[in-house]
């Protein structure tokens, strides 16, 4: 496998591990149970919510696909746009959060509008800002992190 496959599917898969496990400790403190049945929600974007959530280790298995899939598809697409857009090799601390806030923006107002999922309408809760910071922790920041060492790139100031 040559470097560069190597380093994105890495990535992806590190990224996809920190951003599952995220989640279900966010959903265990928010509720104080642990969210068992997230891998079927999350193969309800296929399948619809109501048969994905009566279903068995399959639908929990095409939940965890979906889940690498998108983690893998924003990895690869950060890595390609690295070095074709100049404006993102100033910070990568900086470029991971905002690449984070992207994606989260990206899921909430497209993928998940497409799916076949209840998505309610747009709003800028007291969680949502830091909830993106965690994110971008957890996802923006090692897929920067990563992609600006693949490609040798160090920080650059503005201007």
């Amino acid at each position: 496998m040559n470097r560069f496959f190597k380093t994105v599917l890495l990535t992806g898969l590190f990224v996809g591990t920190t951003d599952l496990m995220y989640a279900c400790i966010s959903v265990t403190v928010r509720t104080g149970k642990f969210p068992g049945k997230m891998l079927y929600y999350i193969a309800g974007g296929a399948l619809g919510l109501q048969s994905s959530m009566q279903g068995g280790n399959r639908v929990a298995l095409l939940g965890l696909f979906f889940h690498y899939f998108i983690a893998f598809a924003f990895t690869l697409l950060f890595f390609f746009l690295l070095p074709r857009v100049k404006f993102l090799s100033f910070d990568k601390y900086l470029v991971g959060m905002l690449y984070a806030i992207f994606v989260n923006l990206v899921m909430g107002q497209l993928i998940l509008r497409l799916s076949r999922l209840p998505v309610g309408p747009f709003d800028l809760a007291d969680t949502a800002v830091p909830g993106w910071i965690i994110f971008g922790i957890v996802f923006g920041i090692p897929i920067a992190y990563k992609a600006y060492k693949y490609y040798g790139i160090k920080d650059q100031p503005l201007g």
